[in-house]
């Protein structure tokens, strides 16, 4: 069996997850992080391999911010291009409850199918 299933299955839980795990990094931070700074927590985080390609990073950061979710503010860098930090705002915070209290609420449902409790 090819692993083409379980690599499309991951993306599809991937597409809903990552906004709620960025939230849940950045409540977590005392200080400003920068895309790049997050995507290395992510890996860290999972043993040394993220389940989010760094690149799906960037613009769902974006989204959050265009959204009033995170602030951001761009500091220029002698090693690079500017960097972009971010910061959970108040309204990010809310809905990071928000949508742990429905994460909670789901993985326990599947949980309950996964496990054979309800048939």
């Amino acid at each position: 069996m090819d692993d083409s299933h379980g690599r499309k299955f991951q993306k599809d839980l991937n597409a809903g997850l990552v906004a709620l795990v960025l939230l849940a990094v950045l409540s977590r931070s005392a200080e400003d992080l920068y895309g790049y700074e997050i995507a290395k927590r992510l890996q860290k985080a999972n043993e040394g391999e993220s389940l989010f390609k760094e690149g799906t990073v960037y613009p769902v950061l974006r989204a959050l911010s265009a959204n009033g979710l995170l602030t951001s503010r761009i500091v220029p860098s002698y090693s690079g291009p500017p960097r972009r930090y971010y910061r959970i705002t108040e309204e990010g915070r809310a809905v990071l409850g928000d949508w742990s209290g429905i994460w909670q609420q789901t993985r326990d449902f599947v949980d309950r199918f996964i496990e054979g409790a309800q048939e």
